[in-house]
């Protein structure tokens, strides 16, 4: 019997997969022809990592063993005010909106919008963050456009 697969989504590979080496920001698709793979970015929009083919299969699904979840990419609410890391670079206070990206290592990175004459902007530099800190995050659901179909705005 075949192990469960973990669900699509991002990942931080723990050990290598295949040609993907350990500490990699990862996209995983448990579906897919010929089979399940990874996927690693291929650049950034919008403070968001881009994945496109060609991807690689997992050489087993006992792999998947080797993927540690990242919480999804996207807007989150402060919960309760926190510094980034042990070093308290930065605070971040209680109900500020963020947005949460990850650099390829797979390093968590909190973006700052500011409101604008023209809405909010987000800006493209961000404060990495130590990864249990993202603990302190409540993710917010944003209206994608009619007919947009990305599960990974939340």
């Amino acid at each position: 019997m075949a192990p469960k697969l973990p669900p699509c989504g991002l990942y931080l590979t723990r050990a290598p997969i295949g040609a993907v080496p350990a500490g990699r920001l990862v996209s995983f698709h448990n579906h897919g022809e010929p089979g399940p793979g990874v996927y690693l970015p291929t650049g950034w929009a919008a403070n968001r990592a881009r994945f496109e083919a060609p991807g690689t299969l997992l050489p087993r699904p006992e792999d998947a063993v080797f993927l540690e979840p990242l919480p999804p990419e996207g807007f989150y609410r402060v919960v309760e005010a926190f510094h980034c890391c042990a070093s308290n670079c930065r605070q971040f206070q209680a109900d500020l909106l963020v947005q949460l990206g990850y650099d390829g290592a797979g390093t968590p990175i909190l973006f700052v919008p500011e409101r604008a004459d023209f809405g909010l902007s987000a800006p493209d530099k961000g404060t990495r963050l130590d990864r249990d800190r993202i603990a302190h995050l409540a993710p917010l659901r944003v209206a994608t456009p009619q007919g947009g179909n990305d599960p990974t705005w939340h």
